[in-house]
């Protein structure tokens, strides 16, 4: 791609993402997009589905241990996309702990591990299950936008990982 089509992309979409974010403002909204962006942290995810392993019925053991291995493998994979592309995050102050482990934005691992999820719960089951993950998922791919750690093309790449990296786990699982 041409160096002046790429700055005009960036651009736009530095442009578009500083609109819809809200991490300097204060009240409710802020705090529901802090809370949404935290719970797709993968320390989270492992910790939960670690509990529900070990104190789950068998299926849901094997739902748990399923999705354990696509976080993980997931995350190999954004990680490696990430320190080849090494695209600084947004300037801002929120997501501290973001930015000092992970100053890469591109491509959004929680967006990638919220569509993963996502359409891991439809492959697995039960229906309430991946419902509220896909209801979930797109919220907290906004709330890393809004929040000032992701610019919306972080996002878009995450979601395309993630639905592959999805196809991919289903075919193993």
């Amino acid at each position: 791609m041409p160096a002046q089509i790429r700055k005009r992309l960036e651009e736009m979409d530095a442009a578009f993402t500083a609109r819809l974010r809200i991490a300097e403002s204060d009240g409710l909204l802020k705090k529901v997009c802090a809370l949404l962006a935290h719970s797709g942290d993968s320390w989270f995810w492992f910790a939960a589905l670690g509990v529900v392993w070990a104190f789950g019925g068998a299926e849901w053991r094997g739902r748990a241990l399923a999705l354990i291995v696509s976080i993980f493998g997931t995350a190999v994979v954004v990680t490696a996309l990430k320190f080849t592309i090494r695209r600084p995050r947004p300037a801002g102050e929120w997501g501290t702990v973001y930015r000092i482990t992970d100053p890469h934005s591109f491509p959004s691992g929680h967006a990638a591990r919220a569509i993963l999820l996502a359409v891991m719960g439809w492959h697995l089951g039960p229906v309430w299950f991946a419902a509220a993950l896909t209801v979930w998922a797109p919220l907290v791919s906004a709330a890393r936008i809004a929040m000032g750690v992701h610019y919306a093309s972080d996002v878009l790449a995450g979601w395309v990982v993630g639905a592959l990296m999805a196809a991919v786990f289903v075919a193993v699982f």
